[in-house]
């Protein structure tokens, strides 16, 4: 996978959670760069939602998305590069496509955590104050790993190449919308535990995003989905009656 425009995506996934890490640095430990004046590092560390407003914290959900979701699309990427044997501007066009889906699940995201901040149910900092929302978050989670929804999507993700073959001739925005959907479709769920496991959680987002790496492997991935339902569908009994 050599080219420019790989090494301009690897930097950007790196980039993204090296910013992440930044915004997740407790207070004390920031190491504030001044730029014209200003105190970079501390701007960019104002994540909570009364502080941030909702602007910024959908700009931080993009984040996310951006470093947990493109990581998992990287055999599809391959794949596309392969098929088409062009330069880096249709790959682009594919890698927007695929980015512009995660942005809208950021707005969505960044509404939800306005509105469980503002009803009490999560901290400033996106952790969870109610053990009984913890359980359904947990317990949904669980069950859609069961779907055939989930399953769709999976397969389709599994066999990249099957999937550009069959939508190929829509063009590169199209196919990126389209394999953000059908990525969408494999882990909106698996996203939403941030609002159990802390949205600044560095821990939860580096093994979430381990998990939806493994998952997507076609050979791996298929012992993986059903024990991990299972696994969150036990976590949510376990939640709701340590917290009752």
């Amino acid at each position: 996978m050599g080219g420019g425009h790989w090494l301009v995506l690897y930097g950007f996934i790196i980039g993204a959670w090296g910013l992440l890490y930044a915004m997740a640095l407790p207070a004390d430990l920031r190491v504030g760069a001044t730029i014209y004046g200003a105190d970079f590092l501390q701007s960019l560390c104002i994540v909570t939602p009364d502080a941030a407003g909702f602007g910024g914290i959908v700009a931080m959900w993009a984040l996310m998305a951006a470093a947990m979701m493109a990581p998992t699309a990287l055999p599809a990427f391959a794949t596309y590069e392969d098929l088409a044997h062009t330069g880096q501007t249709r790959f682009g066009v594919l890698v927007m496509g695929y980015l512009a889906v995660w942005l809208g699940f950021s707005v969505l995201a960044a509404a939800a955590q306005m509105a469980l901040f503002h009803g009490g149910l999560l901290s400033a900092f996106g952790d969870s104050r109610s053990g009984l929302m913890s359980a359904g978050l947990l317990a949904v989670a669980g069950a859609y790993q069961f779907s055939p929804v989930k399953e769709a999507c999976l397969s389709r993700c599994r066999r990249p190449l099957s999937f550009f073959m069959q939508y190929w001739d829509e063009g590169a925005l199209r196919n990126g919308v389209r394999l953000g959907l059908v990525c969408l479709g494999c882990c909106w769920a698996l996203m939403t535990l941030a609002f159990v496991g802390g949205v600044m959680n560095l821990a939860f987002m580096g093994l979430a995003t381990v998990i939806m790496v493994l998952e997507k492997l076609p050979d791996l991935g298929r012992y993986l989905t059903r024990p991990l339902g299972a696994g969150l569908l036990a976590a949510s009994v376990w939640v709701l009656f340590t917290s009752i």
